[in-house]
């Protein structure tokens, strides 16, 4: 390998990424789909047409949702179906993460992480378009570990259990996911703030991917060779 190619990403984290994304695309989209059959979000157990609502969603447009039109029944289809692939995809990484070490070597947070002095320098970094450590060219900076840490261990673990207590079977099964949030419409609402969390994640990830430049990241992604910009 050359010198200035280094190996970045072990093959569970490739298989996972492309897993993950293609089901977060049909999970926002079906999403968006349910949504639209009732676009209010409540508080607590209950939550019908004439309640009080705290937000008021707007009606989402055709080429936004799964399917590309109204079909409520069409879009809980492809929202259950990739909602396993999401959860067993991150259950799989978590235990291959583990096991090869990637969570503990790439994305441990340490003290120095988090210093105001190291947290403004990759600030200034990163406006200076400069996304990695040119004498470690393979760590993860700190506002990357942050955001992956928050993604993986927060966003997604809640974005999964509060769709299971939107299950009637699962609510059934384990009526302790309700209690757990606060009733139905309480998770309803986690889940989508949730979703928001991960969709501004994704939209922020590409933007970054494109400044860092799109062929060499994507190249890293497919093969895990990543060529040091100079």
């Amino acid at each position: 390998m050359a010198a200035n190619v280094v190996h970045r990403h072990a093959l569970p984290t490739r298989l996972w990424h492309w897993i993950n994304a293609v089901a977060i695309v049909v999970l926002i989209g079906s999403g968006l789909g349910i949504s639209n059959a009732h676009p209010r979000l409540y508080w607590g157990r209950y939550g019908a047409t004439f309640d009080h609502a705290w937000w008021q969603l707007p009606r989402f447009p055709a080429w936004l949702t799964i399917p590309a039109g109204y079909n409520l029944a069409i879009s809980r289809r492809w929202h259950l179906f990739f909602a396993l692939v999401l959860a067993f995809g991150l259950l799989a990484y978590m235990i291959a993460s583990l096991l090869n070490r990637h969570f503990q070597r790439d994305l441990r947070l340490r003290r120095r992480d988090l210093t105001r002095a190291h947290l403004a320098a990759d600030w200034r970094a990163h406006l200076a378009l400069r996304f990695h450590d040119p004498e470690d060219p393979r760590a993860y900076n700190a506002f990357q570990k942050i955001s992956y840490v928050l993604v993986v261990f927060l966003a997604l673990p809640l974005v999964i259990l509060t769709g299971l207590a939107l299950s009637p079977a699962m609510a059934a099964a384990w009526p302790w996911l309700l209690d757990l949030f606060g009733g139905r419409q309480s998770a309803r609402s986690l889940h989508f703030l949730a979703m928001i969390a991960i969709a501004a994640f994704t939209i922020v990830h590409l933007a970054l991917v494109i400044l860092a430049g799109a062929w060499n990241e994507v190249r890293s992604m497919l093969t895990g060779r990543w060529r040091v910009p100079e």
